[in-house]
Order: structure tokens, then sequence, then C-alpha cells
């Protein structure tokens, strides 16, 4: 069976479009296009469904229409609008080229600085000249991190985690 521990989320599916049963995925990665998936999984009644893709094409830099099997009408589309969308961890690749990567890509991850959680990248603000990842701590507090080389040490792509050195001061600005 598979658990959250096994995916990660990358998405929901936000309406219908068309009769076909397509719908629009809004996104925040789109390794399911990098590695060509078979499948996502789909959050239905609390369990990880999983769904197979017979096609897409994408809309924007952050919605594609995709078009699952068995999902033939745009009734049958109703019934999965609004659902959260994972990929699985072990279908994500580990010799990602970084350098092409936008920040988007590391919401969902896991922030960690020596042995402590900081917390996960709810968000990323990008429309400044400095790129900030938005990190709600396990306080729910809201932290500001620069995406910058200096402040990442390390990115695993596979288990979703950061390890960053930002100095105290500069996690202090935030509180």
């Amino acid at each position: 069976m598979i658990t959250d521990h096994d995916v990660y989320k990358i998405g929901s599916l936000t309406r219908t479009h068309g009769v076909r049963g397509e719908v629009a995925f809004q996104f925040t990665d789109d390794v399911w296009d990098r590695v060509e998936a078979d499948y996502l999984f789909l959050r239905l009644d609390g369990l990880l469904v999983p769904f197979f893709l017979e096609e897409w094409r994408f809309r924007s830099d952050d919605v594609a229409l995709l078009k699952f099997e068995d999902i033939d009408s745009a009734d049958d589309a109703r019934r999965i609008v609004g659902t959260e969308v994972y990929f699985p961890k072990d279908l994500t690749p580990e010799d990602l080229d970084e350098e092409e990567l936008e920040w988007q890509h590391f919401t969902g991850f896991e922030v960690w600085q020596d042995d402590s959680l900081l917390g996960t990248v709810t968000s990323v603000l990008d429309q400044t000249a400095n790129v900030l990842l938005v990190v709600t701590a396990p306080d729910d507090r809201e932290l500001l991190i620069p995406a910058h080389e200096d402040f990442i040490l390390e990115a695993d792509h596979r288990q979703r985690r950061l390890l960053v050195s930002v100095p105290e001061e500069l996690l202090n600005l935030n509180s």
C-alpha cells in the first residue's frame, strides 16, 4: 500500500475542461513530464489512488490539461476535481540538472539546518530581485529564506529535503 511517505504533492485538479473528461491540473513540479510517468496518485477519501495518464498538454507554466484513462466524460472528471495530486518519490530522478530547475520546484521540500527541521517550503516569492523560499515552521511561524547558493548546501530531490546554512540573525528577522 502506498503511504504519504512514498509520495509528494505536486499540485491539484482545479476544474473540468471540455466534454472528454479532461481536467485542469495546477502544478508546482512538472516531474511527471520530465520522466514521462505513466500514472499519478490522487487522494480520494483519504486514500492515495493511482490514475493512469492517457495524454496531457501544457496550458501555461503551471497548468496542464490531463486526460486519465477511464475518465471519459465531464461528469467523470467532476468527481475528481478538487483532489490533490501526488508523485511517487521512487520515480523522481536522482540526476536532475539543477541549473534548469525553477525555484518553484522546491515547494513541498523539508528544510533542515544541521539536525533541526526548520519547516516545509510552502511557496516561493520570486517577484523581487531576491527570490525567497517561504518556509512554514512546525510551530506555524513563517520563515523567509533567501534562495541562494550561499545558503542552500544540498538538495535531496528523492527525499524532498534541503539542507541549509542560514545565519540565526536572518532566521530571527522573520519572527
